[in-house]
């Protein structure tokens, strides 16, 4: 094991969380930099050696789906929205008695 992840094993128990949190990051910069490095390399050879490159699987995303779900999601919510909102209006089924001017019937 390295130093580093060692000193992260024993910061979490020595339960000092603020140090394994940085001894982390520092472990994290490391391989993202290696790796940004190895792919540094992979196109430099592609580019000037006319290297060919190397096939990773790449999962493939189906947003359609997701789209859909989405677009169903916002629907039930407008939906719901609209009743809670929704103010019945008097139908025109319904005649009001008529009066004169202070609302009297006779």
């Amino acid at each position: 094991m390295s130093e580093l992840t060692q000193d992260l094993i024993q910061n979490a128990l020595d339960q000092d969380f603020n140090k394994a949190n940085a001894t982390f990051g520092e472990i994290m910069t490391m391989k993202m930099a290696d790796l940004l490095d190895q792919e540094k390399i992979n196109v430099a050879g592609q580019i000037y050696n006319g290297e060919e490159p190397e096939d990773e699987d790449q999962l493939e995303l189906d947003l359609e789906d997701d789209q859909e779900e989405a677009m169903d999601e916002t629907e039930d919510s407008d939906n719901e929205e609209e009743g809670e909102e929704e103010v019945q209006e008097p139908s025109g089924d319904v005649e009001e008695p008529m009066g004169d001017e202070n609302g009297d019937t006779d």
